[in-house]
């Protein structure tokens, strides 16, 4: 089918680009001894996840639980959470979902530890958890260092949880090259101050996760990252050309419109609105 023939608006990708920004990913990681488990929350489907998947990813990463139960549905498993889950709708649903999967959660409290554990024991499931610490984004997560071993305690007394690692996102690694590579030092910081206080107390630490759209390809120079957790590098976008991370022929999404009026001088209107494209 030529573009011309698609009804408009639609979104389309190219499967070829998409192959490659995958593989480009996957090969980054082998080649320096990284897990990748993906961030869904870019495509939400099903199959692209099965591709990543294909292609040596560990598990996905989700934001929310309906996402989990979205790619456990379509067979897929080892789901983490990446996002403090709370409320009694969504961890019932948590804890069904922890019936037949492998699920992982992060948190940054004992408040939502202590609910999980709950409702995970109510039921006689388990799910393993990973101490969110604040890596200098300011989002989430607590303060690397004593405060991660003080939760990870908490959370291996509770019944149904099991401490797993440390997580953090990388999200204020942004902008130019000079200065995502200060930025990623500032995290390689808070990386070693949370593992120094875990060998401080000889707690082993199975898993440190970090990530973001932003820092993938600068993860190898966080010692003691075990994992990451990219998203957008499926599609690329805007943001990720503009900060030199892909070429613009590296994004695989296009959104294909139709100019449906040029009546007003020096301007033309397509049959696709702002919420279309956002």
């Amino acid at each position: 089918m030529h573009y011309e023939e698609i009804p408009t608006p639609t979104l389309c990708l190219d499967l070829g680009i998409l192959e490659q920004n995958l593989d480009r990913m996957a090969n980054y990681c082998r080649d320096h001894g990284l897990d990748l488990r993906p961030h869904t929350k870019t495509h939400k489907t099903p199959e692209v996840a099965g591709m990543q998947m294909d292609r040596g990813a560990i598990g996905l990463t989700v934001a929310k639980v309906g996402e989990a139960e979205a790619m456990t549905a379509a067979g897929l498993d080892d789901i983490h959470v990446a996002y403090p889950v709370y409320g009694r709708d969504n961890l019932r649903r948590l804890a069904q979902l922890a019936r037949k999967n492998r699920m992982i959660i992060s948190l940054d409290s004992e408040t939502i530890a202590e609910a999980v554990s709950q409702a995970v024991a109510e039921i006689g499931v388990s799910v393993g958890v990973l101490v969110e610490f604040d890596g200098g984004h300011h989002r989430c997560g607590v303060q690397p260092g004593q405060a991660c071993v003080q939760l990870a305690k908490a959370i291996e007394k509770l019944p149904g949880l099991s401490f797993k690692g440390i997580m953090t996102f990388f999200g204020n690694v942004w902008g130019s090259e000079e200065n995502r590579l200060v930025q990623t030092r500032q995290v390689s910081r808070a990386v070693e101050q949370a593992l120094e206080a875990f060998v401080l107390e000889q707690i082993p630490v199975e898993i440190v996760s970090g990530g973001s759209t932003s820092s993938p390809l600068l993860s190898h120079l966080v010692p003691g990252l075990t994992e990451i957790r990219p998203g957008t590098y499926v599609y690329n976008d805007l943001n990720t050309f503009y900060q030199g991370l892909c070429r613009i022929d590296d994004c695989a999404a296009r959104v294909v419109t139709t100019v449906v009026s040029t009546a007003v001088p020096g301007g033309a209107i397509i049959d696709a609105g702002s919420k279309t494209f956002s």
